[in-house]
C-alpha cells in the first residue's frame, strides 16, 4: 500500500516538473522573440492602431471597387500617405521660410521687436521680468542675444536631436502606415487571429472585448488626434492669415499642446503678441478666432469620443491621458483601451455588466 502511494507521488512530482519544464520554456521562448521583435513593437503597434482606426473608411473603399482589397489597400496606403507628408512638407516650408525671413532681417538690421504694450508689468506672475526682456530686445536685441549666448550654445545640440526625433517619428509614421495597408490587405486573416486570440484571453466573451478595443482605438482616434487636428487646421490658418512669424512652428507647437489637450495655453501668447504688433481691430478679431479654436473641442469632443464605445467616455478620456503622460503618443491608444477592458472586466466581477446589457 505504501509503495503505491510512493508511486502515485512520485508520478505526480514527475508530471509537475514536466509541466514546470514545458511552461519555462515556453516563456523562455516567448522572451526570446519579444526581444527579436523588440525594434518592431512600435512600428507594428501603430500599424495595428492605424489600421483599426481605418478600417471602416477602408471597406467602403473596398466595396466601391467590387471588393478587391489588393487594390483598395494600395489605394489607401497612398492616400494616407498623403495626407501625411503634404501638411509635413508644407508645415516645414512655412517653417524654413520664416526661419530665412526672420535671419534675413536680423542680418540685415531691419528686424524689429516692438515696445511691450503699458501694463505688461501689472500682469500676475510673469509681468515684470516678462516687461524686462521684451523692452531689453525691443531696444537691443543683437545685445540680449549675446548675453543669453552661453543658454543658446547649450540649447543647440537638444534642437538638433530634438530634430533628428521628428524625423526618426516620421519615418516611423510612413512605415507603419505601408504595415497598416499589409493589414488591410489581409484583414479577414487578421480579423480571424484577433477572434481567437480574445477567445483564447476572455473565453466565451472574447467577441465583445474584441469589438470594445476595437471601438476605443477609433474613438480615440476621432475624439483625441482628430479634434486636435481640426483645431491645429483651424489655428493654423489664423497664424497664416495673421501673417505670425514661423507659422508652421507655432501649427507644430499647438498640435502637440492640443494632444495634451492644452491648445490654449499656446494660442495666449500668440494674442499677445498680435496685440502688440497689429490693430487693434486686427487683434481683436484674432483674439476671437482664437477663443473659438480653444472652444471647439468642448462640442467635438462629446460627440466623437464616446462614439460607439460601451463604456462612459470620461473611463476612456482618462485612459487615453494616462497613457499619453506613461508612455507618449502611442499611451493614447494603449490607456484607453486598458482601462476600457478593466472597466468592462471590473463591472462583470460586480455581476452588473450582464444586467446592464441586458438593460440597454
Amino acid at each position: 500500500m505504501t509503495s503505491q502511494h510512493d508511486s502515485v507521488d512520485k508520478t505526480r512530482v514527475d508530471l509537475a516538473l514536466e509541466a514546470s519544464i514545458h511552461i519555462g520554456l515556453a516563456i523562455l521562448l516567448a522572451i526570446a522573440c519579444l526581444l527579436i521583435l523588440r525594434p518592431f513593437i512600435p512600428l507594428i503597434s501603430w500599424g495595428i492602431i492605424i489600421g483599426v482606426a481605418a478600417y471602416p473608411a477602408f471597406q467602403k473603399l473596398q466595396k466601391g471597387l467590387g471588393g478587391r482589397s489588393v487594390l483598395a489597400a494600395v489605394l489607401f496606403t497612398v492616400l494616407l500617405l498623403a495626407l501625411l507628408l503634404v501638411p509635413v512638407f508644407l508645415l516645414a516650408g512655412t517653417l524654413v521660410g520664416g526661419m530665412q525671413t526672420v535671419v534675413t532681417h536680423f542680418r540685415e538690421g531691419t528686424l524689429i521687436i516692438p515696445p511691450p504694450p503699458s501694463g505688461v508689468e501689472n500682469w500676475p506672475l510673469i509681468g515684470a521680468p516678462l516687461k524686462t526682456w521684451w523692452g531689453r530686445a525691443s531696444t537691443d536685441l543683437s545685445a540680449l542675444l549675446r548675453s543669453l549666448s552661453p543658454q543658446i550654445k547649450a540649447l543647440v545640440p537638444g534642437v538638433f536631436s530634438a530634430s533628428a526625433g521628428v524625423g526618426l517619428t516620421l519615418l516611423q509614421f510612413i512605415l507603419s502606415i505601408v504595415v497598416a495597408g499589409v493589414l488591410l490587405a489581409n484583414a479577414q486573416s487578421a480579423y480571424q487571429l484577433t477572434c481567437s486570440l480574445c477567445r483564447r484571453i476572455f473565453g466565451e466573451r472574447g467577441p465583445d472585448f474584441q469589438q470594445l478595443m476595437g471601438a476605443t482605438i477609433r474613438s480615440v482616434t476621432s475624439g483625441i488626434l482628430g479634434v486636435a487636428l481640426i483645431q491645429t487646421v483651424l489655428a493654423g490658418l489664423g497664424f497664416l492669415v495673421a501673417g505670425m512669424p514661423g507659422a508652421g512652428l507655432w501649427a507644430i507647437v499647438f498640435l502637440i499642446a492640443a494632444v495634451l489637450q492644452a491648445g490654449a495655453l499656446v494660442l495666449i501668447p500668440a494674442v499677445i503678441y498680435m496685440f502688440a504688433i497689429a490693430s487693434t481691430t486686427k487683434a481683436v478679431i484674432f483674439l476671437v478666432w482664437c477663443a473659438f479654436v480653444a472652444g471647439i473641442d468642448n462640442f467635438l469632443k462629446p460627440i466623437l469620443l464616446g462614439r460607439g464605445v460601451a463604456v462612459p467616455i470620461a473611463v476612456v478620456f482618462l485612459g487615453a491621458i494616462g497613457g499619453f503622460l506613461a508612455l507618449g503618443l502611442i499611451g493614447l491608444f494603449v490607456g484607453a483601451v486598458v482601462l476600457s477592458i478593466g472597466y468592462k472586466l471590473f463591472l462583470a466581477w460586480l455581476g452588473r455588466d450582464s444586467l446592464a446589457a441586458e438593460a440597454s
